[in-house]
């Protein structure tokens, strides 16, 4: 593997495969450019080194070809903002004018590429079309790391096209290093936190973490699943009926392996899936008939946040309750908070997945823990395989 930090970059074009898949307002400007501040220390390396940059990314699913809301050109204005210099655009990702620009590209110039997307072959991972990527630089920079479960053209095909001259960016690299530190070489005691609607988006990830991890909290939506296999009553509450027997089979694979599993005692339930709703804390396990719980109670958040604060690795993937709604958003900031508290104390902690980022964003203790992973559904794969297509392009 070649070290980023260590390649010289002088005189060299690299282009780097980052994720620029960001969102607007009505009028096209960006409104959170948190992705673009995330590539800005890979950009600015290849730079400072003496080297030139070619940027590529998706934007949203364009169908039909181009069509202007998905052009990246709308966020050239953040880009040059950002990096504090012009941003050269071609207007075509590849073809005659990007062969050009990328030949006449200077020291320390940035040139953007059109949406990747608005070829069919990107997504479909074709090799000629990754040629011609490829045929623009001298090296190869993937920094992608929401990416890199798709078999892209980018974000994977190309990597053949530069067997000496290919890498990742610092991004990648803190993610692998994150991720590794929960997969490969965890310090005991190590919880996982999984929470979110279904337990059969999860099951291969709780298949992986039950090797691995000495504590498992399940809450969410999920955890009605696994407390009617246990024969509780759960009201109207959200179940996969078809998963009880799974369910079943995960506790008794958990207590065989000797790791503890935590579910729910009790439960905020309501009567109407809505923030103004009557509300009330049951057992978790005796919800009446047409209630439905919408977050764990507090009997629940003090346990599991005692279980969080005493150990020294903690993954954290999915909300414990409807935590968009303020009044069932108490088990998701009890996690958060025992997760900053545990870290503090020198625990290593990483939140990954869409609703768990948002959540820790949203409550401003994305700086107390360890890590936030940038990819959602990467991440999930990740935890699953224990690699991804796009990284397993670089490493070999």
């Amino acid at each position: 593997m070649i070290s980023f930090e260590s390649y010289k970059f002088a005189g060299k074009r690299a282009i780097i495969r980052v994720d620029f898949n960001v969102p607007f307002d009505g009028n096209m400007n960006v409104t959170d450019d948190t992705r673009i501040s995330a590539a800005l220390p890979t950009i600015k390396k290849v730079l400072s080194d003496g080297g030139s940059v070619i940027l590529m990314s998706h934007l949203g699913r364009p169908k039909q070809g181009p069509e202007d809301k998905f052009s990246l050109r709308h966020i050239i204005p953040t880009l040059e903002k950002s990096l504090d210099k012009p941003v050269k655009f071609a207007a075509d990702c590849i073809g005659s004018e990007a062969v050009q620009l990328s030949k006449n590209l200077k020291v320390g110039e940035v040139l953007l590429l059109e949406n990747l997307r608005f070829y069919k072959e990107e997504e479909a991972g074709n090799e000629e079309f990754a040629q011609k990527l490829a045929s623009l630089a001298d090296v190869y920079i993937n920094d992608a790391f929401g990416t890199a479960h798709r078999a892209h053209a980018s974000t994977t095909i190309i990597a053949k096209f530069f067997p000496q001259n290919k890498m990742f960016g610092f991004l990648i690299e803190s993610e692998l290093a994150g991720l590794d530190k929960v997969l490969h070489n965890p310090q005991k005691p190590y919880t996982a936190v999984l929470g979110g609607a279904k337990v059969s988006t999860k099951i291969t990830i709780i298949e992986n973490l039950l090797d691995r991890v000495d504590n498992l909290i399940i809450g969410g939506g999920m955890m009605f699943t696994f407390i009617k296999a246990k024969g509780g009553k759960i009201g109207a509450s959200m179940v996969e009926d078809d998963k009880l027997q799974m369910a079943l089979d995960i506790l008794a694979k958990a207590k065989a392996k000797g790791v503890k599993i935590l579910l729910p005692v009790d439960a905020i339930v309501a009567d109407s899936f809505s923030n103004d709703a009557k509300t009330k804390t049951v057992k978790a396990d005796a919800i009446p008939d047409g209630w439905l719980g919408l977050d764990i109670g507090p009997e629940t958040n003090s346990g599991f946040s005692t279980v969080i604060e005493s150990s020294k690795t903690i993954l954290w993937n999915g909300p414990m309750g409807v935590f968009e709604m303020p009044n069932f958003a108490h088990g998701t900031k009890g996690v958060a908070k025992a997760m900053a508290k545990a870290t503090a104390k020198g625990a290593f902690s990483l939140v990954g997945g869409g609703d768990s980022v948002a959540a820790i964003n949203q409550l401003g203790l994305a700086n107390e823990v360890s890590y936030v992973s940038t990819g959602g559904g990467a991440l999930l794969e990740y935890l699953e395989n224990g690699d991804l297509p796009g990284i397993k392009a670089v490493r070999e």
